[in-house]
């Protein structure tokens, strides 16, 4: 089955570790909207309604605002669910060792595209399949993670955009403790099912801890009940503060997670605003308008791409 060519997308980088408010539901409508200017707008004349793969760790439940996001950057694109692109949802529950088996699914399902939020999701996706495009979001560095070759030229049928989120980490530490400036123990917060996030988030947090005579405890939670035990382990070490790092399991649980910090009086910071959002008191992560702004481009210069992929990495802006 012929694939039709991989755009040039957006892959953030350099100084993101500088800007404020991250906007990831605006990020995933990018993504919905990337997802169908690629292989779709090609492919519609080959089927009455072509099929979308849509590839998540967590529950849709806990990713309903992002699926919304997403839906609405396909409408964006002129696409609207069951009118005249499909989407085939596969979820994870939580369990990463799920989502190859899901990924699998979905290629023998043959859909024109698969959408892998979260890098768990983009890494099964890749291992699927090499003539499906995949169109990821990741908060790590997708070289590193194997995702694409470089950021100029990603290669292959991966493409997609990183707020790369594991090297916010430090600044987090150096912020909460601007906060609260006699902390003397800080915690993070990491998910160890997955660890192209966790590894990263965790050296990043204890070399901020070298840098500001910080004692860093790294707390592990990968279950609701994992979140309970993490606050209770927080206030025996006695944490003057607590890190959320980067991932979609914990997100899902933003809510759970807010409420926890706030009945333990608990400074914390997180990544994505939408922890602010349900109660949290600040968030730190990159933002995202010059991504958002060349991938609104996507769709028109997609039916003229041809040959090789192509990635530009971009440097966003400050905001706040």
């Amino acid at each position: 089955m012929q694939q039709s060519a991989v755009p040039r997308c957006a892959i953030l980088s350099g100084e993101a570790r500088e800007s404020l408010a991250v906007r990831q539901r605006e990020f995933l409508t990018l993504l919905g909207s990337a997802a169908v200017a690629w292989p779709l707008a090609a492919r519609a004349q080959q089927a009455a309604m072509p099929v979308v793969g849509w590839l998540n760790s967590e529950t849709p439940r806990g990713y309903a605002p992002m699926v919304a996001a997403f839906r609405q950057g396909l409408s964006e694109a002129g696409f609207v669910e069951s009118r005249n692109v499909a989407i085939e949802y596969r979820w994870a529950e939580g369990q990463n060792d799920r989502l190859p088996a899901l990924a699998a699914e979905l290629v023998h399902r043959q859909v024109a595209v698969i959408a892998a939020a979260g890098t768990p999701s983009a890494l099964a996706a890749k291992a699927a399949t090499t003539t499906i495009p995949i169109i990821f979001s990741t908060a790590s560095n997708p070289v590193a993670e194997g995702l694409v070759a470089s950021l100029n030229r990603p290669g292959g049928n991966a493409t997609g955009v990183t707020n790369l989120g594991t090297e916010l980490v430090q600044k987090q530490v150096d912020m909460l403790h601007q906060m609260v400036p006699k902390a003397t123990v800080i915690a993070a917060l990491v998910n160890p099912t997955d660890p192209a996030l966790a590894g990263p988030a965790t050296k990043d947090a204890q070399a901020a801890g070298r840098t500001l005579g910080l004692q860093i405890h790294i707390i592990q939670a990968s279950t609701e009940r994992d979140i309970d035990a993490a606050f209770a382990t927080l206030v025996k070490v006695g944490a003057d503060g607590l890190v959320i790092c980067p991932d979609a399991f914990l997100f899902s649980r933003r809510g759970q997670i807010a409420a926890l910090a706030i009945r333990h009086t608990m400074p914390a910071i997180y990544y994505f605003r939408e922890f602010s959002a349900v109660g949290g008191l600040m968030s730190y992560a990159s933002a995202l308008p010059t991504a958002i702004a060349w991938l609104a481009s996507t769709p028109g210069e997609s039916s003229r791409a041809s040959g090789r992929a192509t990635c530009r990495s971009s440097s966003p802006p400050r905001s706040s």
